[in-house]
């Protein structure tokens, strides 16, 4: 049920990071501690809210006045950044399952904690990611007919 999913640490730089997660059109990234211990989720949505000012997310009437050298000078506040800076403060908590919890654990999970993925342990290992696409698709995957007996 996991998938392979790309893990950024908080000393990686912010750029790279959010250049990995536009080019694959990932819904979030894993964020890991120096150790390699997944740490957070960082949803693509926070890093939209990041790029755009506070003032124009007070009244979005304002984008359409923002030119787009404004638009390049808000996609700067990344280069010389760690990914550590684009964590929220109010860190959500960290949405992880076990590599042998079922689907509707997984979506629990989730749900509970409205993430867009979830880390998958196998003990102390991060194993992969459930992101909540894949999730629906196994949810909305028909069991295998059975025989007739």
């Amino acid at each position: 049920m996991a998938e392979d999913f790309p893990l950024v640490g908080v000393e990686d730089d912010a750029w790279t990071a959010v250049t990995q997660l536009a080019e694959n059109r990932l819904p979030g990234l894993v964020v890991t501690d120096p150790a390699g211990k997944p740490l957070s989720i960082l949803p693509a949505s926070q890093v939209v809210r990041i790029l755009v000012p506070q003032y124009v997310q007070d009244d979005p009437a304002l984008a359409g006045v923002l030119s787009e050298s404004m638009a390049d000078r808000v996609c700067d506040k990344l280069r010389g950044k760690k990914v550590e800076a684009l964590i929220p403060d109010d860190v959500p908590e960290l949405a992880v399952v076990n590599d042998d919890d079922t689907i509707v654990e997984v979506a629990a999970v989730m749900a509970r904690l409205r993430c867009p993925l979830a880390v998958v342990m196998r003990g102390d290992e991060p194993v992969g990611v459930i992101t909540a696409s894949r999730v629906l698709q196994l949810a909305l995957t028909p069991p295998p007919e059975q025989p007739p007996r």
